[in-house]
């Protein structure tokens, strides 16, 4: 293995600035992140990409990468062998011990933040400059950030309603205001009965659910289609008396990636028909 000298820091963030660390673009990289993966392509550096984490699937082309294992066990050998001179890892969902003993054996590694829709573009910039590949970078995070603005313009005005998204049920997981998932719920009108709590995926109790009263529930289809079944046994909740449950595609609303805006244009067309129902509910 080439032993690397440097190491670079590099987080995604509204305020990202440039890295002194790598002298020259990074010609071989591994990225311990589906997400990261999707965004190396998306700005046109997938040819950059040696190594992946498990669960990499998009685009096809990352099928036929190695894989060096997940954001928490990292095949050493494997990565040995691939000889990188760049990791990428998520802010978000590798720890911290991860990271230090990557760069403790000498390897360079940027942590990309991709928290909020915003994070998205920059990172996608952040990368850009870590591959030389500026140009297409700028292009993608402007896309983004034009299509993010155009679902704004055309949804944030729609009458209020109550969102409860679930992660999971068992344990009860939802996020909070400053989650991608949550902004995309802000654009598209709604307003997250959870958006104040402190923790970004937080557990919460059903009394809790119950209590706040929310007029839609929305999960990933990775969820099944019996994901709200249990809460069929509050018939008093808004989101149940509309029938205002509605799954997301998983793969676009649960990757901090360019695809949010798929699952974005879903959340807004659920909300459109999660009106209606509410509508029609009240004057019967």
């Amino acid at each position: 293995m080439a032993v690397v000298l440097m190491t670079a820091i590099v987080t995604a963030c509204s305020e990202q600035k440039k890295t002194a660390s790598i002298p020259e673009s990074a010609q071989r990289i591994v990225s311990l992140a589906p997400n990261l993966t999707e965004l190396v392509f998306a700005i046109g550096a997938g040819e950059r990409l040696v190594g992946v984490s498990a669960w990499s699937d998009y685009p096809r082309e990352v099928l036929e990468l190695p894989v060096v294992g997940d954001a928490f066990t990292v095949d050493q050998e494997q990565l040995m062998l691939l000889e990188p001179d760049l990791l990428l890892v998520w802010e978000s969902g590798t720890p911290a011990h991860t990271v230090d003993e990557l760069r403790a054996v000498g390897y360079n590694v940027a942590t990309i933040r991709t928290r909020g829709l915003d994070d998205i573009a920059t990172a996608m910039l952040a990368l850009g400059e870590l591959t030389g590949h500026r140009d297409g970078a700028a292009k993608a995070a402007s896309d983004f950030r034009l299509q993010i603005q155009s679902l704004r313009d055309r949804y944030q005005q729609e009458p209020a309603i109550r969102v409860f998204y679930q992660v999971s049920s068992r344990p009860l997981y939802t996020v909070n205001g400053e989650h991608f998932v949550s902004e995309l719920i802000s654009i598209c009108g709604g307003n997250n009965i959870f958006g104040d709590l402190n923790a970004l995926a937080p557990t919460v109790d059903v009394e809790a659910v119950v209590d706040r009263d929310p007029e839609v529930m929305l999960a990933s289809t990775d969820a099944g289609d019996d994901a709200f079944i249990e809460w069929e046994r509050w018939p008093a909740i808004g989101a149940i008396r509309y029938g205002n449950q509605f799954l997301l595609p998983a793969d676009e609303i649960g990757r901090a990636t360019g695809r949010l805006i798929n699952a974005g244009q879903a959340m807004c067309i659920a909300l459109q028909q999660a009106r209606i129902n509410r509508d029609q509910a009240s004057v019967e």
